[in-house]
């Protein structure tokens, strides 16, 4: 495999042979495992799990993965569970935020993850799902939209505003997780469209909090409502050392990911400015598209580069007090001088 995948890196021949052989107890092997990444080699990690007990039965290959990708040490464990927070708006004149968007990946216990579920168990999440939003908290209510019954016309319109998502990658297509699609897919969607999940995508859930404002906590917060309610009408996949358990390595522990849309034009001239404080407060940055994207009219995607050994009210801290920084920087750039 000529890859610079993760997996390529640390997937020797002699520990191959001892993984091949194994299975989980849901059937699932190494070799459908790393499919995505044989097929993709220009894959950046090129392995999904197919079920919780895959982060056991191939801990020798997903362990050092984790560590590269997370960088956490070998005594690495997750954090305490989300609670809301309260914090002052980073932007309160509106002047740079566009947009904030929290996420966070959950699976169901006991249920094979997308790339090596069955069509009846798919059929199961959905409806497993649908049924746990019938009684959101007032202000999160609104209604879940099967795929297979929605006209092209309005599929269309809720992808232009990201409010749905496609078919997956080939990334995704080739590990299998794109089987069947569209059936049994779907989103809930608040009546003030600013709460959303999407059901069977990469994992069962992606839950998403979100609105074209600077409050991050506001934010934070709604999610932290829809995931209390959530968590008491279904079973996530969850361990101790990992936390919730996610297809792709790179989401397990919060499973979450907390951006804004920023404009910086000043600090789109001084790039290494922009990436040396974000270092500092564990920030990732990427193009207005999101990851391999081009930066369009200076509109930078800036999220938290941490999951897993950290919290999620840290997550948000640290997201927050990184975007204060950088409005700071923007604010007293010399443009003249870059």
């Amino acid at each position: 495999m000529d890859s610079g995948a993760l997996i390529k890196k640390y997937l020797t021949p002699a520990l191959y042979e001892i993984l091949a052989p194994l299975k989980t107890k849901t059937g699932f092997t190494l070799d459908a495992a790393i499919q995505s990444g044989l097929k993709n080699p220009d894959s950046s990690i090129g392995i999904y799990a197919g079920d919780c007990q895959s982060y056991f039965i191939f801990s020798s290959i997903l362990d050092p993965i984790i560590h590269a990708y997370h960088a956490v040490g070998e005594d690495f464990k997750h954090g305490p569970d989300l609670t809301g927070n309260k914090l002052d708006l980073v932007d309160p004149d509106n002047e740079f935020i566009l947009s904030t968007r929290i996420r966070v990946a959950r699976n169901l216990k006991d249920i094979c993850f997308p790339c090596h579920i069955s069509a009846r168990d798919r059929r199961r999440v959905e409806f497993l799902v649908s049924d746990a939003v019938k009684n959101m908290p007032q202000n999160l209510k609104g209604q879940y939209i099967p795929f297979q019954d929605m006209p092209p016309s309005q599929m269309e319109n809720l992808l232009t505003k990201k409010l749905a998502f496609p078919k997956g990658d080939r990334f995704q297509d080739t590990a299998g997780i794109n089987r069947d699609f569209p059936n049994s897919r779907g989103i809930f969607l608040s009546r003030d469209k600013k709460f959303m999940i999407w059901v069977n995508e990469e994992d069962h859930l992606r839950i998403i909090s979100l609105e074209s404002s600077c409050d991050i906590c506001g934010v934070f917060n709604r999610l932290c409502l829809g995931l209390n309610h959530l968590g008491k009408k279904l079973e996530f996949a969850f361990d101790k050392k990992y936390g919730f358990l996610t297809s792709c390595p790179t989401n397990i522990g919060t499973a979450m990911r907390a951006s804004v849309h920023i404009r910086l034009k000043k600090l789109e001239k001084n790039q290494s400015l922009l990436r040396s404080i974000a270092n500092q407060y564990h920030l990732q940055i990427r193009g207005t598209g999101g990851e391999k994207t081009s930066v369009d009219k200076g509109i930078f995607d800036i999220s938290n580069k941490r999951r897993l050994g950290i919290s999620g009210t840290r997550i948000i801290q640290n997201l927050h007090a990184g975007i204060a920084a950088i409005i700071q920087a923007e604010k007293t750039c010399n443009s003249t001088s870059l």
